[in-house]
């Protein structure tokens, strides 16, 4: 494969405004480097262009032929699911590469990220082959609500620091839960976050970051990890501002225009 250029697009929101604007995606800020494959439903959606695939964002596998990311995400050109994918600058053999044959935006969604609805599914060309490289995420059930400080991690391939590269290979980072209550108080983000969105992080180390957008919020819940959010926004000053939490949209919230989608198209 040519060289993947790392270009993402993400809505950044200022502090707590509400006005989002186009801007590049989020990498894990204070992560480690996951064991290949350790994630097997995180996608690498990349954008095709003149036969070079720049990775544009994350996403989620949950349906042999359904990868679910973000609204914001899913308004960027031809797209390329990247199954299996590990080091998005190679080819390492056990990466599975499928055209994107639809786009399903929820039909809420107004471009205006604090409005909420950042969510959309991409219907692949064919069906996936799963395997231990490629799997479907387990998703948690309807209006399912995580405890404060629920063991979770991040994954995606955004970049390491605010103004850095996209790493190279998946990135995990531990984003334990914060509550609602405490992530829309004054001190935190305050009424920019909505009950259909999830927190995590906060202490101004961990975060999600640019490149990062669609990809996985994974919970550790009911003996397996689930995904309960997938990457929506960050404060745009700086990926891991402390009481600015990483903000995701709530999966728990869309099971079943998620389940809906899926069955009838």
């Amino acid at each position: 494969m040519l060289p993947y250029i790392a270009f993402i697009a993400l809505l950044v929101l200022f502090g707590r405004a509400v006005d989002a604007q186009n801007n590049t995606a989020q990498r894990v800020v204070g992560g480690v480097t996951a064991t290949p494959n350790s994630w097997p439903w995180q996608v690498s959606i990349r954008i095709s262009s003149s036969n070079c695939y720049p990775h544009n964002c994350g996403g989620v596998l949950v349906h042999s032929r359904w990868v679910l990311t973000t609204a914001s995400c899913a308004a960027s050109g031809t797209l390329v699911a990247f199954l299996g994918d590990h080091n998005i600058y190679g080819i390492e053999g056990r990466e599975q590469i499928i055209p994107v044959e639809r786009i399903i935006i929820h039909p809420s969604w107004t471009n205006n990220l604090a409005a909420g609805y950042d969510i959309a599914l991409l219907k692949l060309s064919q069906n996936a082959v799963l395997n231990s490289y490629v799997a479907v995420a387990s998703l948690p059930s309807s209006g399912a609500i995580l405890p404060n400080n629920n063991f979770c991690y991040v994954t995606g391939w955004g970049s390491t620091s605010t103004y850095g590269q996209l790493s190279a290979t998946l990135q995990q980072g531990y984003l334990p839960i914060v509550s609602y209550a405490t992530c829309s108080s004054s001190a935190w983000w305050g009424s920019t976050v909505k009950t259909t969105m999830v927190c995590a992080g906060g202490d101004g180390y961990r975060a999600a970051c640019y490149g990062d957008g669609g990809g996985a919020l994974n919970c550790y819940t009911n003996g397996r990890y689930e995904v309960h959010g997938i990457s929506t926004f960050m404060s745009s000053l700086g990926c891991n501002v402390y009481q600015k939490p990483s903000v995701f949209t709530r999966v728990s919230a869309y099971t079943s225009w998620i389940s809906n989608t899926i069955a009838y198209n």
